[in-house]
């Protein structure tokens, strides 16, 4: 006898609504059944104790709202998402070239995939480890050549410098290499060639951090140094040595 009758299918009460705002940013609200919400909980957990740098300010829900986008990140960086008409899921962005190598922030100035506008320099953070497709059109809107996709950094290059740099670069984080972006040190579009000198790993959140200001910078001995914005530096407390005896 079953009085309380069969297992409900969780799916069917699953649920995730998106709202798009003028400014391109998202809002939502979820529900979930107690598997899934386990399945999510254990997902953003993972990256929330595992991005604790020292002297870390942020809220509860801003650790969760970063540990979303790293899960996102590292998910489409795998490549195992479903392919859509053989072309595997990835953040597009169409800037025009003046706004893409210019120095000037350049609001609303690149269209995304999903219809939202970012300025110029974010743009460029993004193309900062992304592949670079020139099209170029006519005046009357055809396109007339379709340039090959330039990789910025092979995967040769990457796992150098993976191998060097072992995880995140910016101070206090521990973010494993496959969370991390290649960041130019200076921007490829400033000059900067793509090499291992002009590399460092910075997981996303930090990547942002760097575009926003705060700069990392390789010592000849090998260590890894970050300045806030303010120019001043960020440290790591030495760890507590114990007593002698």
């Amino acid at each position: 006898l079953d009085p309380d009758g069969p297992e409900p299918d969780p799916t069917e009460g699953r649920r995730l609504m998106l709202a798009r705002h003028a400014d391109g940013t998202l809002s939502g609200r979820f529900e979930l059944d107690a598997v899934g919400g386990e399945k999510l909980q254990a997902a953003l957990e993972s990256f929330v104790q595992a991005d604790r740098p020292a002297g870390d300010e942020r809220s509860r829900a801003q650790r969760l709202g970063d540990a979303l986008v790293q899960l996102c990140d590292t998910a489409l960086a795998a490549g195992s998402l479903p392919v859509l008409r053989t072309v595997k899921p990835h953040v597009a962005v169409v800037i025009g070239l003046e706004d893409l190598a210019g120095p000037a922030t350049g609001r609303a100035a690149g269209r995304m995939g999903f219809g939202a506008v970012i300025s110029a320099a974010r743009a460029r953070w993004i193309a900062c480890d992304g592949t670079i497709s020139r099209v170029v059109f006519g005046p009357d809107g055809v396109p007339l050549d379709l340039g090959r996709e330039q990789r910025l950094a092979d995967r040769h290059l990457r796992r150098a410098v993976e191998l060097r740099d072992g995880g995140c670069v910016f101070t206090g984080c521990g973010a494993p290499t496959w969370w991390a972006e290649v960041h130019h040190l200076v921007h490829w579009l400033d000059g900067g060639e793509t090499n291992l000198a002009n590399s460092a790993l910075l997981c996303e959140r930090h990547h942002t951090k760097v575009h926003h200001g705060f700069r990392v910078e390789r010592q000849p001995d090998g260590r890894w140094r970050t300045w806030r914005p303010d120019g001043t530096e960020i440290g790591v407390p030495e760890p507590l040595l114990p007593r002698a005896a």
